[in-house]
């Protein structure tokens, strides 16, 4: 399963892992499918180690899931922070003034190339 973020500087694919972490996976989907996250920016960038977005509030303290506020973590030992480029969700986390992007870096859309949580639902019903 993948989906690119196209921003204001260029597209970024990620790759999710819905059976390893189906719940994150689903809310993810179902606000990118709703065009949550269109116009949003990336509201704090850690150089050489991070940068967040997805909170349409720009502060890093807004934000909603599908399933109401916050949910729980999944955690998979599969999965491993241990190379540039993994992706992951920040459900409580507060943010500083300081670490925020000089520039706005906007995600102006998101593209959904293969579903497979729709999919298995499809079935089922």
């Amino acid at each position: 399963m993948s989906l690119t973020l196209h921003t204001n500087y260029g597209e970024i694919k990620i790759e999710l892992f819905c059976y390893e972490v189906p719940k994150t996976c689903k809310n993810f989907l179902a606000l990118c499918a709703s065009g949550y996250y269109d116009n949003t920016k990336f509201h704090r960038n850690i150089k050489g180690f991070a940068i967040q977005g997805g909170d349409p509030t720009s502060t890093g303290k807004g934000g909603e899931s599908i399933y109401g506020k916050y949910f729980d973590d999944e955690f998979n030992s599969t999965l491993k922070h241990d190379r540039r480029g993994m992706v992951s969700m920040a459900n409580r986390e507060p943010v500083g003034e300081k670490n925020r992007p000089v520039k706005d870096i906007i995600i102006q859309s998101v593209t959904i190339h293969a579903n497979p949580i729709a999919e298995d639902e499809a079935i089922l019903t």
